[in-house]
Parts: C-alpha cells; sequence; structure tokens
C-alpha cells in the first residue's frame, strides 16, 4: 500500500494532572493553595512527529519539574491566574522554539477554620468549604511581533458550584404543541450546577531579561489598571461568585435562561476588565411524587413537599454575554 501525501496541520503536548500543594509562610501565619495543573505547548516542534527527531522536545516530565520550582520560587503562587502567566513566561523564555504556552489552573478550596474560643481565623489550620472549583485558562504567546513582550490571555472563572433554592422559579408560557408533556408551574424547586468562565482584556508581559527568565513583574500603579482586570484576578473571583450566589437567591426566576442573563450582565458591569461571561447551566431536577393514590395532594405547586432528585436526562442552558 502507497503512503499518502499529508502534512501536519497542528500539533501541542505537554503534561497533564500535575498536583500541586504549597505552604507560603509568613511568620506563624501560614497560606496553603492546592492546584491541578495542566501545561501544554506549541512551536517548532514539527520533526518530532513526522522524522522521529526528539531534539526539539522538552519531556513533560520537565515541565512537571518546572512547575513544582516555580511553585516554589514564585511570588505569585497564591493567585492563580498571576501563577499560570508567570509559568508560561518562564518556559517560552526559557526554549525560544516554542512559541505558545497552554496553562490550565484547578484550585481546590481550602478555608481557615473559625476558632469558636478565639473568635478569629486560624493562623494554619484549614477545612474544605466546598467542592466547587477555581478554574483558570492562560495562553502566552510570542507572536506579538517586537521581540521584547509576550501577550497573555486569561480566562477564569468557577466550576461545580451546587446550588438550590425551594421556591422563586417558575417556568410557563413555552410553547405547547403534539410534543408537549411538560406541566407549566408558577412555583418549582431550581437548583444547577454552575459553571462560569470570564475573560479579561489580553494583557502585555515584557519578557524577562535576568539569566533564569525568571522575572515576572505585575504592574505597580493597579489602580491605574481599574477594578476588575486580570491584575485584580482576586477580587474579580469574589465578586463573580458572591454575584452568582445573590442574583441565584434574590431573583425572581421566570426561567434559568432569564435569570443567567441577570448573572452574567452584572459580572461585567462590576468588573471594567472583563470582556465576555459564559454561563453553563444544567437542570438538576427534583420531580415531586404523586400521592394521589393515597388521597394527598403533593402535585399542587404549593403543596409539593416531597421530591425525587432526578439526574438525568436534565436540561443545559448555557450562552455568552459579551461587552458591547
Amino acid at each position: 500500500m502507497s503512503t499518502p501525501e499529508v502534512t501536519l496541520k497542528s500539533a501541542r503536548y505537554g503534561k497533564d494532572k500535575v498536583r500541586l500543594f504549597r505552604v507560603k509562610r509568613e511568620g506563624t501565619f501560614h497560606y496553603v493553595v492546592e492546584y491541578n495543573v495542566t501545561v501544554l505547548v506549541e512551536g517548532d516542534i514539527d520533526v518530532s512527529y513526522t522524522e522521529a527527531d526528539n531534539a526539539v522536545v522538552v519531556a513533560t516530565d520537565s515541565m512537571k519539574n518546572i512547575t513544582y520550582y516555580l511553585a516554589k520560587v514564585s511570588d505569585h503562587i497564591l493567585i492563580p491566574e498571576r501563577f499560570a502567566l508567570h509559568l508560561a513566561t518562564h518556559i517560552l523564555s526559557r526554549y525560544a522554539h516554542l512559541h505558545k504556552a497552554f496553562i490550565t489552573i484547578e484550585q481546590l478550596r481550602w478555608s481557615r477554620i473559625n476558632v469558636s474560643t478565639e473568635d478569629k481565623p486560624h493562623s494554619h489550620s484549614f477545612y474544605r468549604d466546598g467542592d466547587d472549583k477555581r478554574v483558570v485558562n492562560v495562553v502566552v504567546s510570542a507572536y506579538s511581533g517586537d521581540g521584547k513582550n509576550l501577550t497573555g490571555t486569561v480566562s477564569a472563572g468557577i466550576s461545580d458550584l451546587l446550588v438550590l433554592k425551594s421556591t422563586g422559579s417558575a417556568f410557563e408560557g413555552f410553547i405547547r404543541d403534539e410534543y408537549t408533556t411538560l406541566v407549566e408551574v408558577p412555583e418549582r424547586i431550581l437548583s444547577t450546577s454552575v459553571d462560569l468562565t470570564y475573560t479579561f482584556s489580553p494583557v502585555s508581559i515584557p519578557i524577562p531579561t535576568d539569566p533564569k527568565v525568571l522575572d515576572f513583574s505585575v504592574p505597580k500603579n493597579l489602580e491605574a489598571e481599574g477594578t476588575g482586570g486580570v491584575w485584580d484576578a482576586s477580587g474579580v473571583a469574589e465578586r463573580a461568585r458572591t454575584t452568582t450566589l445573590d442574583m441565584f437567591a434574590m431573583d425572581e426566576s421566570a426561567s434559568v435562561q432569564a435569570s443567567l442573563f441577570k448573572m452574567a450582565q452584572r459580572v461585567i458591569a462590576e468588573n471594567a476588565g472583563i470582556q465576555e461571561v459564559t454561563y453553563k447551566l444544567p437542570n438538576k431536577h427534583y420531580i415531586p411524587v404523586d400521592m394521589k393514590y393515597i388521597g394527598v395532594d403533593n402535585m399542587t405547586p404549593s403543596q409539593a413537599e416531597v421530591f425525587v432528585p432526578v439526574a438525568a436526562p436534565s436540561g443545559l442552558i448555557s450562552a455568552t454575554i459579551s461587552r458591547k
């Protein structure tokens, strides 16, 4: 059989699922973060695929080691957006034949224990206060053209934030035809697992000039950058989570779609550096148990109190809202 003529259209590789836990000590007061990190790269690596030439390959094990080393020496380890930018900048500056780095960080929750007898956060004790995760996706490119700066694009958000409200939600007025069996309800349980992504305006990153190419500087005048930009990432994350929870709780929801739009509007309004917001909200259905067979009304919305949680099938509502 003859070999067809082909071309390598694209290539990307790296290290996935790098587990990382960091303790940062400031005297007796400790800070902790736990990350799951993915590092991927693109560049002049074609011959490793087409010619079996490994001379252009930075081993994925080396990428893991670089991640751990940066976690030790980087001043930005506690803020995942900044750490991801620092990690990508170092890799592209160290290996000139690599032109793009893709860093994904999933941060697990650790919050300080408030000791009841002291009424203050403990200096070095923490607990897992939720299953939701802070997720960061960074792309840093060397294709800026001036040879002095890299370009960073940052998206961040929340995944697996499970929420539920037992009233304050309706679903009525939808299309009815021969396929419709769903009953319109003026009141229902609304539950979803929030997946939120917001995208910042791109940032310019100076290429480090120190011998180990480890320099990474955050702009000194952050006030000039404005509230809600990528250098205010921790503030953005806190506001976005609070907004999501507040709007979910307080909105008299006519539909998941309508509530989603209000959440996204407010996230954009509160953060000047965010260009667009995407929510993905799967329905977590709770179906009232029909008890008419024993003469009990559990189907009228105002009387429904016993439900069956149903995992599948489920609705999936998503939208992207952008700044004009």
